[in-house]
């Protein structure tokens, strides 16, 4: 579908703000990446070829009777065993010697006779973020030997989850956001439109509901219903709502009594479509100012909870939890900068991104 002439003129003025495209740039190609975490960080192979049959093992799972072995739970890819059966067609010897096997599988004979070669594919990273690695020496290990960021404290590989947690990250602050943009906006417009005793009602329930303690709430929820994903989401849309009311609300105020609305009004036009499609428009300027913050102060805002023990479960990847693991190694100074730069690239962008938003919806504002 063709964009209207306005949105194509506010296209325009965001590619000629170099910074916000290169960081929009930027941003799309991480996300997108991240997206496809288990098919670049992953302990499974993306594909394997087991007697001429392929199989997926990222996406489904396969017993390791799928491939000649003796047990009906989840192969383990990553034993010598599995592989020597897989390189091998299901030879009974891998048992004794699957190493010596694996090398001699490569020529496509073993004592003389030809053998169904297998193969399999694997990730770029043989980790993911929660694979234990398998090297010598006492947690955190630092970069090298397949672990270009090294290891945390639990021999876990800090590159498969920096790029999980940045994934969980990003998805959470967008849900949030977005939760909390919808009811702050639908709030304030309410609240700026209409006015009077509706305005009144609204600012004293806001008053009371924002000196709520946001962390003693999420502290007894946790300990009653455990932590998880959607709950801190709903926790976290519960406090934050409130923070585009004001300007939404100031926004609509100011422009209620303007000759515009005045005349819709006179036309019979409906209050919903005077106050989004008329009204709205109009205050996204000032809306779109707070966005950053608020996208900001939420990846803050989880990684504070992270750090301090009440954010995402422990299994999940958390960016938080890293930081945390650096404070307490400072013998391990890769942690500190990776959690740094991590927070950093990732928080630069995206304010970027939302000024570039910003300054393409305000009429005002060209580039050269």
């Amino acid at each position: 579908m063709a964009l209207s002439p306005l949105n194509q003129r506010r296209w325009r003025n965001f590619r000629r703000n170099r910074r916000a495209y290169w960081s929009l740039i930027i941003f799309t190609i991480a996300f997108g990446l991240s997206l496809f975490a288990e098919l670049i960080a992953n302990d499974k192979p993306i594909l394997v070829n087991y007697r001429g049959d392929y199989f997926t093992p990222v996406f489904k799972f396969y017993p390791e009777t799928a491939f000649g072995g003796d047990f009906k739970t989840e192969a383990d890819y990553r034993d010598p065993v599995v592989q020597c059966l897989i390189a091998t067609g299901g030879l009974d010897m891998c048992l004794d010697e699957p190493e010596q096997l694996i090398e001699d599988a490569a020529d496509g004979v073993i004592d003389g006779e030809e053998i169904v070669k297998g193969w399999a594919l694997w990730p770029l990273i043989p980790y993911s973020y929660d694979t234990p690695v398998d090297r010598p020496g006492a947690a955190p290990l630092p970069p090298g030997d397949g672990n270009l960021l090294g290891t945390d404290d639990r021999k876990r590989d800090v590159m498969a989850r920096v790029i999980y947690g940045f994934r969980l990250s990003i998805f959470f602050t967008l849900i949030v956001t977005t939760l909390s943009s919808v009811v702050g906006i639908m709030a304030g417009a309410i609240q700026g439109f209409f006015g009077g005793k509706i305005d009144l009602i609204f600012q004293r329930l806001i008053e009371i509901w924002g000196s709520t303690p946001q962390i003693y709430v999420i502290i007894i929820l946790f300990a009653i219903l455990g932590r998880s994903f959607w709950l801190l989401v709903f926790v976290t849309v519960l406090f934050g709502w409130t923070a585009l009311v004001g300007v939404v609300r100031a926004e609509f105020l100011r422009a209620r009594n303007l000759e515009y609305v005045r005349a819709a009004r006179a036309l019979g036009v409906s209050d919903r479509v005077i106050m989004f499609r008329h009204m709205l428009p109009n205050a996204m300027v000032a809306t779109l100012t707070m966005l950053p913050f608020i996208v900001t102060g939420t990846i803050g805002l989880l990684a504070s909870l992270d750090f301090l023990g009440f954010g995402l479960p422990s299994s999940a990847p958390s960016l938080g939890e890293l930081t945390l693991q650096a404070k307490q190694n400072l013998q391990a100074p890769w942690l500190a900068f990776t959690a740094f730069f991590t927070f950093a690239i990732m928080l630069s962008l995206l304010v970027f991104i939302f000024e570039g938003v910003r300054d393409a919806f305000d009429p005002r504002k060209t580039f050269s």
